[in-house]
């Protein structure tokens, strides 16, 4: 796949995002609207995030990966966890038996105070649970699998101004100070990388009226789409190439 055509595909699901998620608050009526304004009505309305599932599926699918081992966001995308019984991950990938990838696709479109915290600790327990219960033999035979985790944040004032630390005992790590939301954002999907939490986490931005059109830009080449998908279908070769010499 070229990277022009990886570009207009990201698009098209940043547009679905941003159409589905207005579709869901235009169905709220009356005083229930302000409720489902933030996170919420995210969450309760569902959907919004099935267009990066659809595109991640689709270059596996290309990069010769069958559909049948492809499970996006239905009640066959379940693992079993170490601290809970199991978790509902928005992707993930079997073949043989062997659990290869899993993902996490994430948004966050205002009460950014309210929730980045939220997503911080999720995103931090879900990888702590699925790395012990691999150590701790539940998806044996399979090697470690790839972790993903893509985060697309609303591109506005409130996500780009600088935040005040609260720090009433002990100062916050320097890299904070002076940091929007959209900036720990940026932190947040970095230190996941280099700590070795995830293999690969995406950070995109992107507006309302913008994204309607389906445009994004990326925090960063690190925390970009083309090294998340880079290092995902890297992963997937590299098991495909362990199968064929056996």
């Amino acid at each position: 796949m070229s990277l022009r055509t990886l570009e207009e595909r990201l698009s098209e699901a940043v547009a679905h995002f941003w159409k589905t998620r207005g579709s869901q608050l235009a169905d709220v009526g009356g005083n229930d609207k302000a409720a489902y304004a933030g996170t919420r009505g995210a969450v309760v309305g569902g959907g919004h995030l099935d267009g990066f599932a659809k595109l991640i599926r689709e270059i596996l699918v290309e990069g010769g990966l069958p559909q049948a081992h492809i499970y996006p966001n239905d009640k066959r995308a379940i693992l079993p966890g170490f601290f809970r019984p199991n978790k509902a991950w928005d992707l993930i990938v079997v073949g043989d038996h062997k659990l290869i990838a899993c993902a996490e696709f994430k948004s966050q479109v205002g009460s950014f105070g309210n929730n980045f915290n939220n997503r911080v600790e999720e995103a931090l327990g879900n990888a702590t649970d699925i790395h012990t219960a691999f150590r701790e033999g539940a998806f044996k035979p399979s090697p470690a699998p790839w972790l993903g985790y893509l985060m697309i944040l609303e591109d506005c004032p409130k996500s780009n101004t600088p935040v005040r630390n609260d720090e009433p005992h002990f100062p916050v790590l320097k890299e904070f100070h002076s940091t929007s939301y959209a900036g720990r954002y940026e932190l947040f999907c970095t230190k996941l990388v280099r700590e070795r939490l995830y293999n690969s986490a995406c950070l995109l931005k992107s507006s309302k009226s913008e994204g309607l059109k389906g445009k994004y830009h990326e925090a960063s080449a690190e925390v970009g789409f083309t090294a998340w998908t880079s290092s995902l279908i890297g992963h997937i070769s590299g098991i495909a190439r362990m199968k064929g010499k056996k």
